[in-house]
């Protein structure tokens, strides 16, 4: 799975661009799925972004996706699971304390968003702590939600 998150992190442009105009079909898809029932899709859909998320960023499944923001380096394959940057350990050659095999979570993290337009500005922003209560639910369920969420509180 290193090499498929090496990957992604080294193509960061092209797939944040890909999942901007698929965030995009899923929001303008909101009636569809508000008419089926988000409980209803939450298994299927959680199942089929674990199997592109997994195979693509090693994804941990924390419902709170931010991949975007941290140029496409999951930071939940941090041994200690550090969502707003590295750790004091990171080694010299940009390696972690914990795994000495894996490259650092966060080295990858800038990399990848220094590929990404704003990317540089997304990684600086602080993250929230991660919702347990979230873990294994489709984040990309709960984006629809918010987006549209949103766009009713702006006013007409």
């Amino acid at each position: 799975m290193y090499a498929a998150r090496s990957w992604s992190v080294r193509h960061a442009r092209g797939l944040n661009a890909f999942y901007r105009g698929f965030e995009s079909l899923l929001v303008a898809l909101e009636p569809l799925w508000r008419a089926i029932g988000y409980e209803r899709l939450e298994r299927p859909v959680a199942a089929l972004e674990r199997g592109v998320k997994g195979l693509l960023f090693d994804c941990r499944m924390c419902g709170q996706c931010i991949l975007s923001s941290t140029g496409m380096s999951c930071p939940m394959n941090c041994p200690k699971n550090l969502r707003n940057g590295p750790c004091g350990g990171v080694r010299a050659d940009g390696h972690c304390e914990v795994r000495p095999e894996m490259k650092c979570v966060w080295v990858e993290a800038v990399a990848g968003a220094a590929r990404i337009e704003g990317g540089m500005a997304a990684l600086a922003a602080v993250q929230v702590a991660v919702d347990r209560r979230l873990t294994g639910r489709s984040s990309w369920l709960r984006v629809v939600r918010e987006r549209v969420a949103a766009a009713a509180e702006r006013p007409a």
